[in-house]
């Protein structure tokens, strides 16, 4: 017999629907008051959030932010100095380490190895297994399978880091960084993977400073700085709240006193200006009037690495 509230259920059918609709609400991975800290450094803030299954998560800011420290303690490889992180609503056991997938933001692979060897090794230290022809298609491996780790590109190299990471079927699978130093084209093709896997309804929590890259995974991000988590939703929700009107680039450098009188934040962004505005023909009409030369001006929409500018007044570090 089951109870909840003052109703007694006897059907046992419908006591496993219910408890499994209650399961299905929690949250896959909960993280509370998580704090690292090191010598003078306050690495890791006070940091919060929940992630729901089959939710792709990031976590998102410049070098130094704190990302990689927050997934290390969250993945159990640095051990935390307070707060709680829970796997489906309990403190991680044995089974979070069965469970869940690790792609390390820097890893090195085996020598004297192919990359079929390399998979199957990676594959027999779990239990639970992935099917080995699934893993090869899935990230595409099929052309380098008896080729040396040595003679692997850059972005063979990381498909062939995320198969390993996907060895085990991982019901939760965490990336650090996958792209970084790709190619624009490998970095497009290791989405498409990515993409792949979410439909698969594969919870990931994806770290990276690459605003693009979050605005096209994930449904829910959280931007992170001086380890503090500043802001925290989905990328359509962030720019909603905080950002309205347009982005305008001039690709050169103005003195200050040009700007003075523009309504709206600027910032030196290399040897260009960007200006954030709500009102764009004010100022153009202003930056023509203190003789400012617009050609080749560009005005875009405004995106999460302008929502990062206006948050914290600095530009992404890569």
């Amino acid at each position: 017999m089951f109870m909840i509230g003052p109703l007694f259920v006897k059907n046992s059918l419908i006591v496993k629907d219910i408890v499994g609709k209650l399961i299905a609400m929690q949250p896959i991975l909960a993280v509370r008051d998580l704090v690292k800290l090191y010598p003078g450094v306050r690495a890791v803030d006070g940091v919060s959030f929940a992630i729901d299954p089959g939710m792709c998560f990031g976590l998102l800011g410049p070098n130094g932010a704190g990302k990689t420290t927050t997934i290390e303690v969250i993945e159990g490889i640095s051990p935390k100095t307070s707060g709680e992180v829970l796997y489906k609503g309990k403190p991680r056991e044995a089974r979070f380490r069965e469970e869940v997938g690790i792609q390390l933001q820097t890893t090195e692979l085996p020598q004297f190895l192919t990359v079929r060897e390399s998979l199957e090794m990676f594959r027999n230290l779990y239990h639970r297994k992935a099917d080995l022809d699934e893993l090869i298609g899935a990230c595409r491996l099929e052309e380098i399978l008896d080729r040396d780790n040595r003679q692997i590109s850059g972005g063979q190299k990381q498909r062939l880091l995320l198969a390993m990471a996907l060895a085990n079927d991982p019901e939760l699978l965490f990336l650090d960084e996958p792209t970084t130093g790709l190619d624009p084209q490998a970095r497009r093709y290791l989405w498409e993977i990515v993409t792949q896997i979410k439909s698969k309804n594969k919870t990931i929590v994806l770290t990276t400073h690459y605003m693009e890259e979050a605005q096209f995974l994930c449904d829910i991000v959280a931007i992170m700085d001086n380890g503090k988590i500043i802001a925290m939703g989905s990328p359509d929700e962030l720019l909603k709240e905080h950002l309205q009107g347009a982005a305008i680039i001039l690709p050169h450098d103005l003195p200050e006193k040009s700007l003075q009188n523009v309504p709206c934040k600027w910032f030196k962004v290399g040897d260009r200006i960007e200006i954030q505005t709500e009102r764009v023909n004010d100022c153009m009409q202003i930056l023509i009037a203190q003789g400012v030369d617009l050609t080749g001006m560009t005005v875009r929409s405004q995106n999460l690495e302008d929502l990062f500018l206006k948050l914290t007044g600095k530009e992404i570090r890569s």
